[in-house]
C-alpha cells in the first residue's frame, strides 16, 4: 500500500484544516488506519483512528472534540478534519496503514506510512 497525505499548510489559530490520504496499490478496506504526528524534537504521537468498518474511532485527548478522523474505503482515502486548531498542533501529520484492527494508537503496529504533510498553526 502506497500513501500520499496532502492538505496540510499555514493556518492561523482557530482555524481549519482538512488532510487527506490516498491509498494506492491495494484497497484500505481491509486496514485499520490512524494520523499520527511529529513536532521538531519530539517523538511521533497518536493523533486519531479508525478500524476497518468503523467499528471504533479512537482520538489523542489533546485533539478530543476539534479533529475528526473518517475514511471513505470506495474513494480509497483516509481523512482528518481539524478545527480549533492551536499552534500546538505544529507538526508534520502523518497517516498510516495497519493489517490489524486494534491498537491503533501505537505506531509500531502500522506498516505503511505516508509521506508526510506539514501544518503550522501561526499564534
Amino acid at each position: 500500500v502506497q500513501l500520499q497525505a496532502s492538505g496540510g499548510g499555514l493556518v492561523q489559530a482557530g482555524g481549519s484544516l482538512r488532510l487527506s490520504c490516498v491509498a494506492s496499490g491495494r484497497t484500505i478496506s481491509s486496514y485499520g488506519m490512524g494520523w499520527f504526528r511529529q513536532a521538531p524534537g519530539k517523538e511521533r504521537e497518536f493523533v486519531a483512528s479508525v478500524t476497518w468498518s468503523y467499528t471504533r474511532i479512537s482520538y489523542a485527548d489533546s485533539v478530543k472534540g476539534r479533529f475528526t478522523i473518517s475514511r471513505d474505503n470506495a474513494k480509497n482515502t483516509l481523512y482528518l478534519q481539524m478545527n480549533s486548531l492551536k499552534p500546538d498542533d505544529t507538526a508534520v501529520f502523518y497517516c498510516a496503514a495497519a493489517r490489524q484492527n486494534y491498537g491503533l494508537d501505537v505506531a509500531a503496529h502500522y506498516s505503511y506510512w505516508g509521506q508526510g504533510t506539514q501544518v503550522t498553526v501561526s499564534s
